[in-house]
């Protein structure tokens, strides 16, 4: 039997699917309705409906915790466990057998090619693009990218990647919030909590952390906009993802760390000094992560064997240095409880710091927050090796320094001191870290953000152009060019030209400010019709002053290429419409000047536009 062509199965396909997505529709329409209608019956306050939304995503949050670690450790049984049984791979034994180690990443990755080819977009939705969606556009995630992403991610780690879980929970636990929201009818403010709510709440059940969630969801993932009701919220669903973790898995710490002392005060000079070494450590792994990724993404080879080449190298590095493997909390245990040498300490710093850009920036799915951990553990044990030999009876054992070390580093990577800080906290349950762990994470901060203004997450952003920081609409303003809404050939006047002349020819509706140039075309100087208004000239001036001794000279001109969130910034005082554009050379031909209707409607067309894609 002949098979159909694709154009006359399309048009049977087509019908099929708008009869499917009307169903689908209808049905969430009332279900919405349904469940509004039983909100207004009940009079729940926008607060307390807030409020119980929080504790369902944070309950789902918790449990979806729970299904990515299974899948971690179901995968690492599968591609490490079984493999090592079959080939007789062992991480510690130094013979020909630890060449497996370059086999298991390349497992996962090839294991998941079909999620790249089916899900290419999803693939591609790492952290930073997550971090876009929430803040720029509007928050509207598929409920697909729970699995997707997940899967993904599990594979990554579990077959032996240096990636971490943390990221991908992140994204997991902000993908149901939103989808709790969408299915709602929220949107803006309020959609951008739930997704906090959801985020909080899976980083809080990975480190049965709460305060450690909160502040991740407020630093890093909403970037400080802090309002009392999301706050709230927030706090309740990283609560309640706490409490099923700790259901789950009992009310242990992520790590199990020994009792922190501080030998002496004057060992505070030394954290403060471990500070900066954090900080310095943090910049060089976010340039090291940038330029990889650059790397990964100029090469010129087939997308897919982009993944695979990334697993290769972090197998590569695996075998040297197998504890590098995975998201190293095993590890990170042993580096706290001072069970290793300074060697290998030291060594790792760099080995981690290569796997994990290697693995995240050729395009496997994970995160950085676990290997920034694992960093900062090594780094601040090796300085505490020297700390020791060089104070040996007023400092902490090494451990010590690891432990403040962790803190130090991911503080200083993510720009996130309050999650460095209450992260350790929880961790320890001890006061007396607090002060050692405040003064690392704010120096180390402050070091890494002298080098990078931004951290890790948002570095990829920032070199695109966009600011989170600065908020939605200063992220539209800055893909608007001013060349867009300037007057197209407007009327340019000489500089000889008189004051009579000029005012019995600016009577244009479509133009107020006039460049004044020379003989040569430059641009000399620019006036403004509204000055002139109520001015009162002699009869014998209109004919003897020209433009040229009237115009402002000493003014700021905009490029056609700036964009208008610059044009502002480089304006000052005068008003945006007042400002003459000017093109190469300062030649004002061609130029003209953006008209505040002009600038409104393309602001509101871009606004509606990101929302759509949202």
């Amino acid at each position: 039997m002949k098979p159909e062509s694709p154009e006359k199965a399309a048009r049977w396909t087509t019908p099929l699917v708008l009869i499917r997505d009307f169903h689908l529709l209808r049905r969430f329409v009332r279900t919405r309705r349904a469940v509004f209608s039983l909100l207004s019956r009940v009079r729940i306050s926008e607060n307390t409906l807030m409020a119980i939304l929080a504790v369902g995503i944070g309950l789902l949050a918790g449990l979806c915790n729970h299904a990515f670690r299974s899948c971690i450790d179901l995968f690492r049984w599968l591609i490490i466990d079984s493999g090592g049984q079959l080939t007789g791979y062992s991480p510690y034994a130094w013979n020909a057998n630890r060449l497996w180690a370059i086999a298991f990443p390349v497992t996962g990755a090839v294991v998941m090619l079909p999620l790249f080819i089916r899900f290419r977009e999803d693939m591609a939705f790492g952290f930073p693009r997550f971090l876009e969606t929430v803040n720029l556009r509007g928050g509207r995630l598929p409920l697909r990218l729970m699995f997707t992403r997940g899967i993904a991610s599990a594979l990554t780690i579990g077959s032996g990647g240096s990636a971490g879980q943390e990221g991908p929970i992140a994204q997991i636990g902000g993908t149901a919030g939103s989808v709790v929201g969408h299915l709602l009818g929220m949107s803006g403010e309020r959609l951008k909590v739930l997704i906090g709510c959801g985020v909080s709440g899976g980083v809080a059940a990975t480190f049965n952390a709460p305060l450690a969630g909160v502040f991740f969801a407020h630093e890093i993932v909403l970037l400080s906009s802090f309002e009392l009701s999301s706050f709230t919220s927030i706090v309740i669903s990283s609560g309640m993802a706490t409490v099923v973790s700790r259901a789950m898995y009992g009310d242990i710490p992520a790590f199990d760390v020994p009792a922190y002392q501080l030998v002496h005060p004057l060992e505070l000079a030394l954290y403060a000094l471990l500070g900066v070494v954090c900080g310095c450590l943090a910049a060089l792994f976010i340039t090291g992560y940038g330029k990889t990724r650059g790397f990964f993404a100029r090469l010129q080879v087939n997308p897919l064997w982009k993944p695979i080449l990334g697993g290769f190298l972090a197998g590569c590095v695996g075998v040297l240095l197998p504890q590098v493997q995975g998201n190293g909390y095993d590890f990170i245990e042993k580096a706290v409880s001072n069970d290793v040498g300074w060697l290998l300490v030291t060594l790792l710093i760099a080995g981690k710091m290569v796997a994990t850009c290697v693995t995240v920036g050729s395009g496997l799915p994970g995160g950085t927050f676990a290997p920034s951990l694992f960093i900062g553990s090594v780094a601040g044990m090796s300085f505490g090796f020297l700390a020791n030999g060089l104070f040996p009876f007023h400092t902490a054992t090494p451990g010590a320094y690891a432990l403040v070390g962790m803190g130090a580093f991911l503080a200083s990577v993510t720009h996130a001191p309050m999650t460095g800080i209450f992260l350790l906290f929880e961790m320890t349950g001890s006061y007396k870290v607090i002060v050692p762990i405040m003064l690392a994470c704010a120096i180390g901060t402050a070091v890494a953000r002298h080098f990078h203004k931004d951290g890790i997450d948002t570095a990829d952003l920032a070199a695109r152009g966009i600011d989170l920081r600065a908020g939605r609409e200063q992220a539209v303003l800055e893909q608007i060019r001013v060349r867009g809404v300037m007057v197209r050939d407007p009327e340019i006047l000489p500089e000889t030209m008189t004051i009579r002349q000029f005012l019995a020819r600016s009577h244009s509706p479509r133009q107020t400010t006039f460049p004044v140039v020379t003989a040569w075309g430059e641009l000399s100087g620019v006036v403004v019709i509204h000055d002139f208004l109520g001015t009162a000239f002699e009869p014998g001036l209109l004919d003897r002053v020209t433009l040229g001794e009237m115009a402002a000279v000493d003014i700021l001109t905009i490029a056609s290429e700036d964009s208008l969130a610059e044009a502002p910034r480089v304006s000052g005082r005068p008003p945006l419409e007042n400002l003459p554009v000017v093109g190469p050379g300062g030649r004002s031909r061609g130029g003209g000047t953006p008209p505040r209707h002009a600038i409104a409607a393309a602001y509101n067309r871009a606004m509606v536009t990101q929302s759509f894609k949202g």
